[in-house]
């Protein structure tokens, strides 16, 4: 079995249901012939051009490692990723204010600098498959959930909270990947 994404470039920021729609419209049409851009002599597993996009087939089995290196491919040319599997867009931008800061779910996906959309569609898809989502800035704090939605923050010791809406949560991560900490004030931290 095999999993797929799929980069092309958009002069602005896209939500998850245009990226769907792309995707899909492009896998109606037949895959081209002829020059192979640059872009897609960099990007790992099985690569499928049609005009405009490349579609990357990789194995199951390295989905999460090839995944990293697509993603990050990707936003070295300016493009946009969409991973079909996890109905989720990857963009440019906005990023969050913390370089390097990481990204990653209890699926296997990690993200390097992730955009602020993703982070939020990606808190969306807590459940038993996905059973965590944190960000990560390594040797300083970071801020995670489970679902039940529990956050754990740590920065110089590791503090938790229970709340009770998604939207809360999303806030949250927002917040925290944008240097605001108000998300810390608003809720009792044990």
């Amino acid at each position: 079995m095999s999993v797929e994404l799929m980069v092309w470039d958009e002069p602005v920021p896209i939500s998850r249901d245009q990226a769907r729609a792309t995707y899909l419209a492009v896998k109606r049409t037949s895959p081209v012939d002829g020059d192979v851009p640059d872009v897609a002599k960099e990007l790992p597993g099985e690569v499928t051009l049609y005009p405009g996009h490349v579609l990357v087939a990789m194995d199951l089995d390295t989905m999460d490692e090839t995944s990293a290196q697509v993603f990050t491919v990707a936003r070295a040319h300016g493009l946009v990723c969409y991973d079909p599997q996890r109905d989720l867009v990857h963009n440019v931008a906005p990023l969050g204010v913390y370089e390097g800061m990481q990204l990653h779910t209890g699926d296997g996906m990690i993200v390097h600098d992730p955009d602020l959309g993703l982070v939020h569609d990606v808190l969306a898809t807590l459940s038993a498959q996905n059973p965590f989502v944190a960000l990560v800035n390594f040797g300083r704090h970071f801020l995670q959930v489970s679902p039940g939605y529990e956050l754990e923050y740590k920065e110089t010791t590791l503090i938790r909270t229970m709340v009770p809406e998604l939207e809360e949560v999303q806030a949250a991560f927002n917040e925290y990947a944008t240097g605001d900490r108000s998300f810390l004030g608003r809720h009792e931290w044990a």
